[in-house]
């Protein structure tokens, strides 16, 4: 079966329950590296299976395989053994080509780093992956300013990122990861490069997303307060799973968001000419 048929067989018809709620699939995933005669083992022997709408988070030290995985899950790397099942589909061994169809088709991105296109519009860093898929200009118009919308960002479609704050590039490129309608989003610390308030108004996006729309998050976190917004934790260490348990008392972002204060920029500065 190739990538557009994997596509298309795994979105069900109008009004008809999903084959399977199994999302993603992985068993005895093994990913090594070979940094000259030395044998690096990210990850081994990693089985984990995702349900459709699940909201997981990913946690563990630096080194313990949780980036490996997710470079997995997202097709941007291949395991040196083992199987990833992706809607029920073997994506182990697929060629270049064909793992770029899938991310474009199913998957989206969300970075530390935003990793927006400078000096380029927050409509225009939205239409790309729509490009790349050759969609109309006129609808890939209509799409990214509906997906503008959803993150909060009517309004804002003309701005360049060098023109918006941290928290508003963070929701220009979750706009960007939702606008293929992708079945799947994947959040590599999306909150580290942002303040307090800000990173739980993401996580609001993300649980609304979640919620409302039933989108499966897979999101990798060192942080355990963000990682409890998540409905499920993973924890890996030394390229295992060593827990993976239901967060029953997950933390509800706009209950959190009502208790906390405004930052604003004109307190930091006061703070800054305080003596000491």
């Amino acid at each position: 079966m190739n990538p557009e048929e994997m596509v298309q067989s795994a979105a069900p018809s109008q009004g008809q329950p999903a084959a399977s709620s199994t999302v993603i699939e992985v068993h005895n995933l093994h990913r090594t590296y070979s940094l000259g005669e030395v044998q690096v083992h990210a990850l081994r022997g990693i089985s984990l299976k995702v349900d459709r709408g699940e909201f997981v988070a990913i946690m563990g030290a630096s080194g313990s395989g949780k980036s490996t995985f997710m470079n997995l899950i997202g097709c941007l790397d291949r395991p040196t053994r083992g199987t990833y099942l992706l809607d029920g589909h073997d994506v182990s061994s697929l060629s270049k080509v064909e793992l770029a169809h899938i991310r474009n088709r199913k998957l989206g991105f969300v970075f530390q780093g935003f990793n927006l296109l400078s000096r380029t519009s927050a409509l225009e860093n939205v239409e790309l992956p729509l490009i790349y898929s050759g969609m109309a200009h006129e609808e890939r118009m209509e799409k990214a300013r509906e997906a503008l919308k959803a993150v909060g960002l009517e309004g804002r479609e003309d701005h360049d990122p060098a023109q918006l704050s941290g928290g508003q590039q963070q929701r220009v490129a979750i706009a960007r990861a939702l606008v293929n309608d992708p079945s799947i989003i994947l959040a590599d610390e999306p909150t580290g490069n942002l303040d307090s308030r800000t990173s739980i108004e993401i996580m609001q996006i993300f649980q609304k997303l979640n919620d409302d729309r039933k989108i499966t998050i897979m999101l990798v976190t060192h942080e355990t307060d963000i990682a409890r917004f998540a409905k499920r934790a993973v924890h890996f260490r030394d390229g295992k799973v060593r827990r993976d348990y239901i967060l029953d008392d997950r933390t509800d972002a706009n209950e959190m968001l009502l208790t906390m204060p405004w930052i604003d920029d004109d307190d930091d500065e006061e703070a800054e000419e305080a003596p000491a």
